[in-house]
């Protein structure tokens, strides 16, 4: 697309000799593409980015509240990847896992601040979104992701490899469960210490063992 625009004066100007000799800021060999032709690519369907960083109302409305807008893209290195809305719920549409991720309201912010601290550039993606049939069933329905999709064997060693909401996941229930038999235990440390050790209540101790 690039060259197409800057051949459109003719293949002998200047312009597209220097283009020709030079390396592409908007491309390298790979196929990476820069955020400027991204961007000009999206205005096709009338749509923008913006960085979250910048000082916009729109950014800092979306990194306190993401869950209100309907898609992000994230950027890192040669990386691309994209948070998006479809019906009433959120999904991580990264090529590196095995299926689109689920994620829900709760995890979203957590799930951005995750991406920037690992190094991601994070745009907001501002406009309408082209309709489509995943928007139009998840707008009847809403589903529930039993096992979480895995990275896919050419990307378990990538050093850009996105953090995976899983670990976010397993990380939380693992807290919940520590918290919830620390107090258990402290609460039963403190039945024990004020109630007499007679015979019946050793009983039901250990009767309640057993429940």
């Amino acid at each position: 697309m690039e060259k197409t625009c800057m051949a459109a004066a003719g293949f002998d100007t200047p312009e597209f000799q220097q283009f020709i000799n030079k390396p592409s800021e908007n491309m390298d060999d790979s196929g990476m593409f820069s955020v400027q032709v991204l961007q000009k690519a999206l205005e096709q369907f009338s749509l923008s980015l913006v960085n979250i960083e910048s000082d916009e109302e729109c950014s800092r409305e979306a990194k306190s509240h993401p869950e209100r807008f309907l898609a992000f893209i994230c950027n890192f290195e040669a990386h691309w990847l994209a948070v998006r809305k479809f019906g009433h719920q959120w999904f991580n549409l990264n090529s590196m896992l095995s299926a689109p991720e689920l994620i829900s309201d709760l995890h979203l912010s957590m799930y951005l601040t995750q991406l920037s601290m690992e190094g991601y550039t994070i745009f907001l993606v501002l406009g309408t979104l082209p309709d489509c049939e995943a928007n139009q069933i998840l707008s009847l329905m809403r589903i529930t992701q039993t096992s979480k999709p895995s990275l896919l064997p050419e990307y378990s060693q990538a050093s850009d490899a996105p953090p995976s909401n899983e670990d976010e996941d397993d990380e939380l229930q693992t807290a919940i469960a520590l918290s919830l038999t620390a107090t258990i235990a402290e609460s039963q440390s403190t039945e024990t210490a004020t109630q007499p050790q007679t015979v019946e209540f050793i009983r039901e101790q250990r009767l309640k063992r057993f429940e």
